[in-house]
Protein backbone atom coordinates (compact mmCIF):
# COMPACT_ATOMS: atom_id res chain seq x y z
CA UNK A 1 0.00 0.00 0.00
CA UNK A 2 1.37 3.75 -0.44
CA UNK A 3 -0.08 6.59 0.14
CA UNK A 4 0.26 9.50 -2.23
CA UNK A 5 -0.20 13.47 -1.96
CA UNK A 6 -1.08 15.19 -5.78
CA UNK A 7 -0.60 18.95 -6.05
CA UNK A 8 -3.26 21.34 -7.72
CA UNK A 9 -4.68 19.81 -10.85
CA UNK A 10 -6.82 22.77 -12.07
CA UNK A 11 -8.44 21.18 -14.50
CA UNK A 12 -5.45 18.96 -16.08
CA UNK A 13 -6.97 15.81 -16.73
CA UNK A 14 -4.64 14.18 -18.92
CA UNK A 15 -1.79 14.92 -17.07
CA UNK A 16 -3.41 13.38 -13.65
CA UNK A 17 -4.07 10.11 -15.83
CA UNK A 18 -0.81 10.13 -16.61
CA UNK A 19 0.50 10.83 -13.19
CA UNK A 20 -1.44 8.24 -12.46
CA UNK A 21 0.08 5.73 -15.00
CA UNK A 22 3.45 6.55 -13.39
CA UNK A 23 2.63 6.03 -9.50
CA UNK A 24 1.13 2.44 -11.32
CA UNK A 25 -1.48 3.59 -9.39
CA UNK A 26 -3.45 0.41 -7.74
CA UNK A 27 -7.18 1.05 -6.97
CA UNK A 28 -6.85 -2.14 -4.68
CA UNK A 29 -4.17 -0.89 -1.78
CA UNK A 30 -3.03 2.95 -2.82
CA UNK A 31 -4.30 5.77 -1.70
CA UNK A 32 -4.34 9.74 -2.71
CA UNK A 33 -4.91 12.63 -0.82
CA UNK A 34 -5.48 15.63 -3.07
CA UNK A 35 -4.78 19.42 -1.93
CA UNK A 36 -7.32 21.29 -3.71
CA UNK A 37 -8.62 23.00 -6.77
CA UNK A 38 -9.03 19.93 -8.66
CA UNK A 39 -11.08 22.59 -11.11
CA UNK A 40 -10.20 25.45 -13.22
CA UNK A 41 -7.73 27.21 -15.68
CA UNK A 42 -6.91 24.20 -17.31
CA UNK A 43 -8.56 22.73 -20.18
CA UNK A 44 -10.84 19.92 -18.90
CA UNK A 45 -12.52 20.38 -15.12
CA UNK A 46 -15.18 18.28 -16.38
CA UNK A 47 -12.93 15.15 -17.12
CA UNK A 48 -10.77 16.32 -13.58
CA UNK A 49 -13.48 16.22 -11.36
CA UNK A 50 -15.01 13.16 -12.94
CA UNK A 51 -11.68 11.32 -12.71
CA UNK A 52 -11.18 12.32 -9.01
CA UNK A 53 -14.22 11.49 -8.15
CA UNK A 54 -14.42 8.31 -9.39
CA UNK A 55 -11.61 7.37 -7.15
CA UNK A 56 -14.09 7.31 -4.68
CA UNK A 57 -12.86 5.82 -1.66
CA UNK A 58 -9.33 5.67 -2.75
CA UNK A 59 -9.05 9.53 -2.38
CA UNK A 60 -9.30 12.21 0.15
CA UNK A 61 -9.97 15.58 -1.44
CA UNK A 62 -10.17 18.66 0.52
CA UNK A 63 -11.41 22.48 -1.19
CA UNK A 64 -9.73 25.28 -3.07
CA UNK A 65 -10.41 28.41 -3.94
CA UNK A 66 -11.08 27.50 -7.53
CA UNK A 67 -13.33 24.54 -6.12
CA UNK A 68 -15.35 26.98 -4.13
CA UNK A 69 -15.74 29.76 -6.91
CA UNK A 70 -17.35 27.01 -8.74
CA UNK A 71 -19.63 26.14 -5.99
CA UNK A 72 -20.48 29.30 -5.59
CA UNK A 73 -21.56 29.83 -9.13
CA UNK A 74 -23.55 26.02 -9.16
CA UNK A 75 -25.50 27.58 -5.80
CA UNK A 76 -26.44 30.57 -7.28
CA UNK A 77 -24.35 33.19 -5.40
CA UNK A 78 -24.26 36.50 -7.04
CA UNK A 79 -20.70 35.76 -8.21
CA UNK A 80 -20.13 35.53 -12.13
CA UNK A 81 -17.64 33.29 -13.88
CA UNK A 82 -14.30 35.16 -14.43
CA UNK A 83 -12.33 35.82 -17.25
CA UNK A 84 -9.61 32.68 -17.30
CA UNK A 85 -12.38 30.39 -15.74
CA UNK A 86 -12.54 27.31 -17.78
CA UNK A 87 -15.72 25.83 -15.73
CA UNK A 88 -18.50 26.15 -18.63
CA UNK A 89 -18.27 22.70 -19.94
CA UNK A 90 -18.55 21.31 -16.67
CA UNK A 91 -21.61 23.67 -15.91
CA UNK A 92 -23.32 22.45 -18.86
CA UNK A 93 -22.75 18.90 -18.39
CA UNK A 94 -25.94 16.33 -17.98
CA UNK A 95 -23.53 15.31 -14.89
CA UNK A 96 -22.80 18.23 -13.62
CA UNK A 97 -25.14 18.39 -10.30
CA UNK A 98 -24.40 15.42 -9.10
CA UNK A 99 -20.39 16.39 -9.31
CA UNK A 100 -21.27 19.45 -7.65
CA UNK A 101 -23.21 18.01 -5.33
CA UNK A 102 -20.26 15.43 -4.33
CA UNK A 103 -17.84 18.29 -4.11
CA UNK A 104 -19.54 20.39 -1.68
CA UNK A 105 -19.59 17.39 0.76
CA UNK A 106 -15.39 17.23 0.52
CA UNK A 107 -13.98 19.06 3.65
CA UNK A 108 -11.94 22.24 4.00
CA UNK A 109 -9.49 20.37 5.73
CA UNK A 110 -8.68 16.75 6.79
CA UNK A 111 -6.65 16.13 10.18
CA UNK A 112 -5.55 12.48 10.25
CA UNK A 113 -4.78 12.17 14.35
CA UNK A 114 -3.31 9.46 14.31
CA UNK A 115 -0.73 10.24 11.76
CA UNK A 116 -0.36 13.61 12.89
CA UNK A 117 -1.17 14.88 9.50
CA UNK A 118 -3.06 17.62 8.34
CA UNK A 119 -3.98 18.24 4.37
CA UNK A 120 -5.25 21.47 3.21
CA UNK A 121 -5.37 23.63 0.89
CA UNK A 122 -3.27 26.50 1.69
CA UNK A 123 -2.09 27.06 5.22
CA UNK A 124 -2.52 28.18 8.95
CA UNK A 125 -2.27 31.11 10.77
CA UNK A 126 0.44 30.87 13.26
CA UNK A 127 -2.04 31.11 16.23
CA UNK A 128 -3.77 28.13 15.17
CA UNK A 129 -2.89 24.35 16.24
CA UNK A 130 -3.95 21.39 13.97
CA UNK A 131 -6.75 20.93 16.03
CA UNK A 132 -8.05 24.37 16.36
CA UNK A 133 -7.57 24.57 12.20
CA UNK A 134 -10.21 21.19 12.42
CA UNK A 135 -12.77 22.55 14.79
CA UNK A 136 -12.97 25.91 13.03
CA UNK A 137 -13.02 24.01 9.66
CA UNK A 138 -15.75 21.74 10.69
CA UNK A 139 -17.73 24.84 12.23
CA UNK A 140 -17.18 26.80 9.09
CA UNK A 141 -18.25 23.48 6.71
CA UNK A 142 -21.34 23.22 8.88
CA UNK A 143 -22.28 26.41 7.59
CA UNK A 144 -21.90 26.12 4.05
CA UNK A 145 -23.58 22.86 3.80
CA UNK A 146 -26.52 24.10 5.68
CA UNK A 147 -27.07 27.20 4.12
CA UNK A 148 -24.60 27.29 0.55
CA UNK A 149 -26.67 29.97 -1.08
CA UNK A 150 -25.96 32.09 2.03
CA UNK A 151 -22.94 31.22 2.43
CA UNK A 152 -21.60 32.04 -0.96
CA UNK A 153 -23.07 35.03 -1.22
CA UNK A 154 -20.71 36.26 1.69
CA UNK A 155 -18.04 34.39 1.49
CA UNK A 156 -16.32 36.88 -0.61
CA UNK A 157 -13.67 39.64 0.59
CA UNK A 158 -10.56 40.01 2.38
CA UNK A 159 -11.93 41.53 5.46
CA UNK A 160 -11.41 40.42 8.06
CA UNK A 161 -7.89 39.97 7.46
CA UNK A 162 -6.67 39.19 11.27
CA UNK A 163 -7.59 36.15 13.41
CA UNK A 164 -9.23 36.96 16.63
CA UNK A 165 -11.53 34.17 18.46
CA UNK A 166 -14.12 36.81 18.90
CA UNK A 167 -15.27 36.89 15.22
CA UNK A 168 -18.67 35.53 14.49
CA UNK A 169 -20.93 34.67 11.57
CA UNK A 170 -19.91 35.74 8.42
CA UNK A 171 -17.13 37.51 9.31
CA UNK A 172 -16.03 34.49 11.08
CA UNK A 173 -16.73 31.66 7.98
CA UNK A 174 -14.71 34.41 5.61
CA UNK A 175 -11.76 34.58 7.58
CA UNK A 176 -11.71 30.76 7.85
CA UNK A 177 -12.30 30.49 4.35
CA UNK A 178 -9.35 32.59 3.14
CA UNK A 179 -7.19 31.13 5.24
CA UNK A 180 -7.08 27.84 4.23
CA UNK A 181 -7.96 28.17 0.73
CA UNK A 182 -6.07 31.05 -0.26
CA UNK A 183 -3.36 32.32 2.44
CA UNK A 184 0.04 32.51 1.68
CA UNK A 185 1.71 34.82 3.59
CA UNK A 186 1.05 36.55 6.77
CA UNK A 187 2.68 38.54 9.74
CA UNK A 188 3.32 36.82 13.17
CA UNK A 189 0.28 38.69 14.65
CA UNK A 190 -1.96 36.38 12.35
CA UNK A 191 -2.46 39.49 9.93
CA UNK A 192 -2.82 37.95 6.19
CA UNK A 193 -2.03 39.62 3.09
CA UNK A 194 -3.72 37.78 0.53
CA UNK A 195 -3.33 40.32 -2.70
CA UNK A 196 0.38 38.47 -2.52
CA UNK A 197 1.13 35.82 -5.31
CA UNK A 198 4.62 36.00 -5.59
CA UNK A 199 8.06 33.82 -4.59
CA UNK A 200 9.03 34.28 -0.66
CA UNK A 201 11.47 36.57 -0.99
CA UNK A 202 9.35 38.53 -2.62
CA UNK A 203 7.06 39.52 0.62
CA UNK A 204 6.68 42.62 1.88
CA UNK A 205 8.01 44.31 4.81
CA UNK A 206 6.87 42.23 8.26
CA UNK A 207 5.46 39.30 6.38
CA UNK A 208 6.55 35.64 5.67
CA UNK A 209 5.39 32.32 4.18
CA UNK A 210 2.59 31.45 6.58
CA UNK A 211 4.55 28.29 8.03
CA UNK A 212 8.42 30.31 8.69
CA UNK A 213 6.89 32.16 11.81
CA UNK A 214 8.49 31.28 14.80
CA UNK A 215 6.16 29.28 17.52
CA UNK A 216 3.73 28.42 15.05
CA UNK A 217 0.98 26.83 17.07
CA UNK A 218 0.66 23.74 14.35
CA UNK A 219 4.21 23.33 13.93
CA UNK A 220 4.64 19.85 15.53
CA UNK A 221 1.83 18.46 13.54
CA UNK A 222 2.93 17.48 9.61
CA UNK A 223 1.19 19.65 7.20
CA UNK A 224 0.66 19.05 3.44
CA UNK A 225 -0.75 21.63 1.02
CA UNK A 226 -1.19 23.18 -2.44
CA UNK A 227 -2.12 26.67 -3.85
CA UNK A 228 1.37 27.89 -3.93
CA UNK A 229 3.14 27.84 -7.60
CA UNK A 230 5.56 30.41 -7.29
CA UNK A 231 6.67 28.26 -4.21
CA UNK A 232 7.17 25.17 -5.75
CA UNK A 233 7.62 21.80 -4.05
CA UNK A 234 8.39 21.89 -0.60
CA UNK A 235 9.44 19.16 0.98
CA UNK A 236 10.70 19.13 4.73
CA UNK A 237 10.39 16.78 7.33
CA UNK A 238 6.57 18.37 9.18
CA UNK A 239 5.95 20.67 5.44
CA UNK A 240 5.03 19.36 1.70
CA UNK A 241 3.95 22.16 -0.61
CA UNK A 242 2.71 20.41 -3.56
CA UNK A 243 1.98 23.20 -6.16
CA UNK A 244 4.41 22.85 -9.02
CA UNK A 245 2.62 24.77 -11.01
CA UNK A 246 0.73 22.58 -13.56
CA UNK A 247 -1.08 24.66 -15.37
CA UNK A 248 1.38 27.62 -16.01
CA UNK A 249 3.36 24.84 -17.44
CA UNK A 250 4.92 23.42 -15.10
CA UNK A 251 4.26 20.02 -13.68
CA UNK A 252 1.80 17.63 -11.61
CA UNK A 253 3.76 16.20 -8.42
CA UNK A 254 2.83 13.54 -6.23
CA UNK A 255 5.18 12.22 -3.24
CA UNK A 256 4.79 9.35 -1.33
CA UNK A 257 3.71 10.11 2.26
CA UNK A 258 5.35 6.81 3.70
CA UNK A 259 8.80 7.10 1.88
CA UNK A 260 10.60 10.19 2.89
CA UNK A 261 13.83 8.55 0.85
CA UNK A 262 11.35 8.40 -2.44
CA UNK A 263 12.03 11.37 -5.00
CA UNK A 264 8.71 12.65 -6.01
CA UNK A 265 6.85 11.84 -8.92
CA UNK A 266 5.89 14.87 -11.41
CA UNK A 267 4.48 14.47 -15.03
CA UNK A 268 5.48 17.65 -17.20
CA UNK A 269 2.48 19.53 -17.97
CA UNK A 270 1.44 21.53 -21.44
CA UNK A 271 1.56 25.48 -20.38
CA UNK A 272 -2.38 26.03 -20.57
CA UNK A 273 -1.89 29.93 -18.92
CA UNK A 274 0.78 31.92 -18.44
CA UNK A 275 1.56 33.11 -15.15
CA UNK A 276 0.09 37.19 -15.26
CA UNK A 277 -2.23 36.70 -18.24
CA UNK A 278 -5.19 36.18 -15.65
Amino acid sequence: MARYAVGDVQGCRAELEQLLAKLQFNADRDELLFAGDIVNRGPDSLGALQLVRSLDANATVVLGNHDLHLLAVYFGAPRQLKKGDTLDALLASAEHASLLEWLVQRPLLQYDERRNELLVHAGLVPQWSAELAAQLAAETQTALRANPLEFFANMYGNKPDRWQDTLTGHDRHRFVINVLTRLRICRADGRVDLKFKGAPDEAPPDYAPWFAHADRASAATRIVFGHWSTLGLLRRPMLLGLDTGCVWGGSLTAVDLDDAERPPIQVGCSGYRRPGSI
